[in-house]
């Protein structure tokens, strides 16, 4: 048998009417707008006919029945039926069993609390289809292709939802197994794969992944503001490339371009990259520190003072180092475009 009846579904039903009875004393039972009983502190009453509620939807006025008048009608015991109305809308009734005199003054309450728990239950039902609607639309965001549907119909379905997309947002990528974690941070998360959630979120993006990192073992790539179907596709697509090439809890993929870059060329010509460019640098005892130096002298901007800030040495130190590169390499590593080109196979380099 089909369990729905519109708002008031008959697992509901069934919940409100026992709770209720146990906490009134008597038994309750609930209709839907046909009459039938789709809940009952008495199961055995579940899906017979309740004739008295018939009269009560088409009135929308409570009723009592004593003994005399409840044995001339179906399925009826003595008591007090009264509607179920929200909005303006009869959903079904209630009903407690008992003498009128000893239920009348329970019937006010048994409404009330019934069609509050209804009024919650299709709020909830209502959240969790928007949470499921806002679900679906990231994921199309992550994995569009405008072959198969086209950015107008995703940007309609996000305005439907109440969300604009002409308006800058981050992608947001989130390794991490706790669910509740992240929810606390982003109340809109979208699982895309174990472990891996998606936020396309507008505002102080920063501030919400620092507080992320700090309450738990997250990794996080952030991609830079973008705004339309197709920009925050790539978006989305930075910033799990952020979370493959950077390092600690937060990785912005802004400062990761080049390691974006680099990563993208396939293992074989990095490795080879490095191969030539380096030569046997990384045989050096001291190849952490020469590693250290390179890559310090390049984002430096080759400025001996600025490098030698970066690395917590002595200037002299650092021309130490530089002149025993140069010498190791064959090659003048203070010309910009050597540096440029040795900071990067460093990059693609296990530094130990």
């Amino acid at each position: 048998m089909d369990d729905s009846y519109g708002p008031l579904t008959a697992d509901l039903a069934q919940e409100i009417a026992a709770e209720t009875s146990r906490i009134v004393g008597f038994n309750v039972l609930v209709t839907d707008r046909d009459g039938t009983v789709i809940g009952s502190g008495d199961t055995a009453r579940v899906g017979t006919l309740h004739e008295a509620s018939v009269d009560v939807m088409r009135t929308l006025e409570p009723a009592w029945h004593d003994a005399e008048q409840a044995r001339r009608l179906r399925g009826v015991r003595p008591g007090m039926t009264l509607p179920i109305v929200l909005d303006g809308e009869a959903l079904g009734t209630v009903g407690i069993t008992g003498s009128p005199r000893q239920v009348r003054r329970f019937g006010l309450l048994v409404q009330r609390h019934t069609e509050i728990l209804v009024r919650e239950a299709i709020l909830l039902r209502s959240r969790l289809l928007r949470d499921r609607a806002v679900a679906d639309l990231v994921r199309d965001i992550v994995s569009f292709d405008p072959d198969v549907v086209s950015a107008q119909a995703v940007e309609r379905r996000a305005a439907d939802l109440g969300i604009d997309l002409r308006r800058p947002r981050t992608a947001v990528v989130i390794d991490t197994a706790d669910a509740r974690l992240v929810r606390s941070v982003f109340p809109e998360p979208t699982e895309i794969a174990t472990g891996r959630f998606v936020v396309l979120h507008h505002g102080d993006t920063a501030a919400l992944c620092r507080t992320l990192a700090e309450r738990g073992d997250v990794h996080i790539g952030l991609s830079d503001p973008a705004v339309g179907v197709a920009a925050l596709h790539e978006a989305c697509r930075d910033a799990v490339d952020a979370i493959a090439v950077g390092d600690g809890p937060v990785r912005p993929i802004s400062a990761l371009r080049v390691h974006q870059l680099l990563a993208a060329a396939g293992p074989h010509a990095r490795s080879r990259f490095a191969e030539v460019t380096l030569g046997g640098l990384r045989a050096e005892p001291d190849w952490p520190a020469l590693r250290a130096t390179l890559v310090a002298w390049s984002e430096s901007g080759c400025n001996l003072v600025r490098a030698a800030e970066a690395l917590h040495i002595h200037r002299n130190t650092l021309v130490y180092r530089l002149d025993k590169l140069t010498e190791l390499l064959g090659r003048p590593v203070r010309e910009p475009a050597v540096g440029l080109a040795l900071h990067l196979a460093c990059l693609v380099c296990n530094p130990n």
